[in-house]
């Protein structure tokens, strides 16, 4: 059974080969899957996408066209796959619902720490021998209010780290409410009341309609002044002009992001020495309360395991005539 694989890395390859591939004929593909690379998974009853990967209705067209009947996601995410198209065609998506969500949980800690206390801006200075602390000036979080937008497996760790590990009061919302959270105290609340009274505001929610820049110009207008904003979900929550401007005026106070919403050409490849041509970003990172990462709470030895063992598991279960336990289908994307 051939598993075209597209924008595999070599971390990938291994991680998949240590999971064990017997039984599947996998075809390693550099590329991103995009239309101008779907043919390259003809003949392939499967395929293996990740976050950046584009399969929109023409692309899945030229899938279906080919043979190719199941859509095998190795990611959580799904907002990058036309779900209804491919229902159309008769392919079935799967993802990995769950890989750790304690790495990507404990990276939004230290992304907030790194940005709140200058840790990244001090490595930098003392490695020239810099000792001086002058523009290092951090703050406690402790007794701090922190706004949890999405409390899903991730966000609610989150939750868990800043209220019993940093004794910070924690505001949440999510379209489902955790009892365990609350029985923890924390307070679910609108998404408006939260984004206007927390100091750090960190995002957790999957990428809807609903979510689609969830921060844009009145919301970011609406933030309590000097507010932190962390965001290692996904990158289209966050309106990246809205957050310029709020960067700008002082309403967002720092802002700590791991994903961005153009992010697809750019991240998990080395553009060292290449003109990046996307001038929202380059004036981004020259904010100097601005902390960007590309893409990388996920990336642990224990996430890339999970993820490897989970999706070869789909692929199989699918192949095999069983009920895919991880399948999403179109109505998700309204949800």
């Amino acid at each position: 059974m051939r598993v075209a694989m597209f924008s595999t890395k070599p971390y990938d390859r291994k991680s998949f080969e240590e999971a064990g591939t017997e039984g599947l004929e996998m075809s390693w593909l550099e590329p991103r899957l995009n239309r101008e690379t779907a043919p390259l998974a003809e003949g392939a009853p499967a395929v293996c996408l990740f976050v950046n990967d584009d399969a929109n209705a023409a692309v899945i067209e030229v899938l279906a066209r080919g043979g190719t009947r199941l859509i095998a996601l190795r990611c959580a995410g799904f907002n990058n796959v036309d779900l209804a198209a491919a229902e159309a065609h008769g392919i079935t998506v799967v993802r990995v619902p769950a890989y750790s969500p304690h790495a990507v949980a404990e990276f939004t800690v230290g992304l907030l720490l790194a940005l709140v206390r200058r840790i990244h801006k001090a490595y930098t200075r003392t490695r020239e021998n810099n000792f001086a602390l002058d523009g290092l000036l951090g703050f406690d979080l402790h007794g701090r209010t922190v706004g949890v937008i999405g409390t899903g497996r991730i966000g609610a760790l989150v939750a868990r780290i800043m209220h019993a590990g940093f004794g910070c009061r924690v505001l949440a919302h999510d379209v489902r409410r955790d009892p365990m959270l609350e029985a923890m105290g924390v307070v679910y609340a609108p998404t408006d009341a939260i984004l206007g009274e927390a100091d750090i505001i960190t995002l957790h929610c999957p990428l809807t309609p609903d979510t689609h820049h969830l921060l844009n110009p009145q919301t970011v207008a609406g933030l309590r002044p000097g507010a932190i904003v962390v965001n290692t979900s996904r990158g289209a929550l966050i309106d990246t002009d809205a957050a310029i401007e709020g960067l700008k005026s002082g309403r967002i106070g720092g802002l700590a992001i791991d994903v961005y919403e153009q992010e697809a050409d750019l991240f998990f490849e080395d553009l060292s020495n290449k003109i990046i041509q996307d001038d929202a970003l380059q004036r981004l990172m020259m904010f100097p309360n601005v902390l960007v990462t590309g893409h990388q709470a996920f990336f642990t030895r224990e996430a890339l395991a999970a993820i490897a063992a989970t999706t070869l598991a789909n692929i199989r279960d699918f192949f095999a005539g069983l009920p895919p336990a991880n399948a999403v289908r179109a109505e998700a994307m309204k949800a």
